[in-house]
């Protein structure tokens, strides 16, 4: 971890010097969204984001249904009276949802919302579904568009108005039943993390910060850029707070009627955003093999033989397709520089360049994307060197980010030490008042206390009480 004293990191190219604008322009240029649709905050999914978005969707799929999630899909729309039944959820969502209050001329009788998340869509119906023990744990998860009225700026995949979302929620019998599921989460989680490269904190929300309705929030943070932190997930466990508002009980073994206790877990398409902006460069985009929409791009070079060229070329990219690699051959009339540099902009993990003296020589030369590393290969062993090239970039993708996590951490003694754009970590007494003071007074939020504990004893950052409890502090996007 970073210590006192430590120097930041230098860092140039566009990313470092004004990030919003490299990250707009990347992933315009790019072709991950189009934010041209005539609603502010709600942008296209183009073939090529949604792809990315897709695969992560896979792995998160694989990885939920392993541990006996089941996935379904709930309607857009809840009702007022639904939505109003647990008093703190209302209160974090009341100035964000989006009302449906006609259908065509008519008035509705009960006015509608859309979904800002599915807890007041989903539990009326778990009171139908839940009746005994028998039916417990109920753990399903659904993959939906939600709907949340932003009022800051609007940053595509960061922070929009409508975006694509993962919710798992499960009910079970007991309180211990639930924080199980906490910690299988967590482990879906550090899964999922390895498969898009991006380590992150896991780190418990404060009491004013937690997710409406929950007991508490285990937020998982990744650092950006910019040294701020962005939240790409949430996990809540409730106990039975919105169980008892929606009246979701069981009849244990022993005949006697008891509420479920509850956990929901949350991802949203913020990872797209994420995944662009810690791996991206100034050359564009930077994709883990893992997710990448495209993840082999074959770049004929052609001077002469055209159709020798392309046959060559379609006899790799068959090879590549017959063994589950997603391959694409740009033939197209632009010039090779050209070609190169959209392989380049697009992320794709691997090049092949293929001209007439990769013929002749049975090879082809294949060039890394997030080193740029260039090596000729043979021919018959290209499917077995694209393979290693994906093991050390998903590998080496990940160790930087976790580098850069931890180099950017900084252990801190006393308020005054906060004065860059990084992560600090110091003592808190835990108390409320306290916790927020040090927000006021450093610009900054607590993200949370380690979900695992680290050993600590010292003072508080602000008030020099002695306290064994750490907290993580930075500015947020």
């Amino acid at each position: 971890m970073g210590k006192k004293g430590d120097k930041k990191n230098e860092k140039n190219g566009k990313k470092y010097e004004d990030f919003n604008q490299w990250y707009n322009e990347i992933v315009e240029e790019a072709g991950l969204c189009d934010k041209r649709y005539p609603v502010k905050g709600m942008n296209i999914w183009t073939p090529y984001g949604w792809k990315l978005m897709q695969n992560i969707d896979r792995e998160t799929r694989r990885l939920v249904n392993n541990t006996g999630h089941q996935e379904v899909k709930f309607p857009l729309l809840v009702p007022q009276k639904e939505f109003e039944k647990e008093a703190d959820h209302i209160a974090g969502f009341e100035d964000e949802v989006y009302w449906v209050t006609r259908a065509g001329r008519n008035e509705l009788d009960i006015p509608l919302l859309l979904r800002p998340t599915s807890e007041t869509a989903m539990y009326p119906v778990f009171d139908l579904w839940v009746r005994s023990h028998a039916d417990l744990p109920l753990k399903i998860y659904q993959m939906v568009n939600v709907f949340r009225y932003e009022t800051k700026q609007t940053k595509a995949f960061m922070r929009m108005r409508e975006f694509h979302f993962f919710e798992a929620h499960t009910c079970h019998a007991t309180e211990e039943g639930a924080e199980t599921q906490i910690e299988e989460d967590l482990e879906i989680m550090k899964e999922l993390s390895k498969k898009i490269c991006m380590p992150y904190l896991a780190l418990v929300r404060t009491d004013w910060d937690k997710f409406p309705g929950a007991e508490y929030t285990v937020g998982a943070d990744t650092l950006m850029p910019t040294g701020r932190t962005l939240q790409m997930a949430g996990i809540h466990q409730y106990k039975t707070n919105f169980s008892e508002a929606y009246d979701i009980t069981f009849e244990d073994e022993d005949g006697n009627h008891k509420h479920v206790h509850q956990t929901t877990y949350g991802m949203a398409e913020r990872l797209v955003g994420a995944i662009a902006a810690i791996h991206g460069d100034d050359k564009g985009l930077v994709f883990p093999p893992e997710v990448a929409p495209i993840q082999v791009r074959i770049i004929p070079i052609i001077y002469g033989d055209e159709e020798k060229v392309l046959t060559y070329c379609e006899n790799i990219k068959e090879k590549l397709e017959q063994n589950d690699i997603d391959a694409e051959i740009d033939d197209s009339d632009e010039r090779p520089g050209s070609k190169f540099y959209d392989a380049e902009m697009k992320g794709i993990p691997v090049r092949l360049d293929i001209g007439s003296d990769e013929i002749e020589e049975k090879t082809a030369t294949l060039v890394r994307r997030d080193t740029g590393d260039k090596r000729t290969v043979e021919k018959e062993n290209i499917l077995e060197e694209v393979r290693i090239t994906f093991e050390d970039m998903q590998k080496a993708m990940f160790e930087r980010a976790q580098k850069e996590l931890e180099d950017n951490i900084e252990d801190i003694d006393e308020l005054s030490e906060i004065d860059e754009e990084k992560i600090y970590r110091g003592g808190w007494c835990e108390e409320e008042s306290c916790g927020k003071e040090i927000e006021d007074i450093t610009g900054r939020d607590i993200l949370g206390t380690p979900y695992e504990d680290e050993k600590f004893e010292g003072e508080c950052i602000n008030c020099g009480d002695k306290t064994r409890t750490l907290v993580y502090i930075s500015k947020t996007h």
